[in-house]
């Protein structure tokens, strides 16, 4: 039996989830990537709640604008709104994704918002 795209990223997903675990101080960042937009949101894992959501469906965001650059306008935005709740450091989960592209893009926005990871 083939294992789909899907499959394979779920597979992944569970194994870095075995070691990345976000807590209040530290919250874990998990992307989210569809076809179309990003999201991405703070989790205190040990509590079960988000802190700080993003998303590129955002009405800050430019719609003009590629999905990699909407991706890093989502990471800037995101950094920008967990500064003013007073965290600037987490834990990335890149949720399966390969660390390339719009995964990068929203990670190097949200380093260039201050984010420490």
């Amino acid at each position: 039996m083939k294992i789909t795209g899907k499959e394979r990223r779920k597979k992944i997903h569970y194994r870095i989830r075995k070691k990345v675990k976000g807590t209040l101080q530290r919250p874990r960042l998990s992307v989210f990537r569809s076809n179309k937009y990003i999201y991405c949101q703070a989790i205190d894992d040990v509590n079960g709640v988000t802190l700080v959501a993003a998303s590129s469906v955002d009405a800050e965001i430019d719609k003009s604008l590629n999905k990699t650059e909407q991706a890093k306008m989502v990471g800037q935005l995101f950094g920008k709104r967990a500064l003013e709740r007073n965290f600037d450091r987490v834990v990335f989960d890149r949720n399966g994704y390969l660390y390339h592209g719009r995964v990068k893009a929203l990670a190097d926005g949200a380093r260039e918002a201050g984010m420490n990871f």
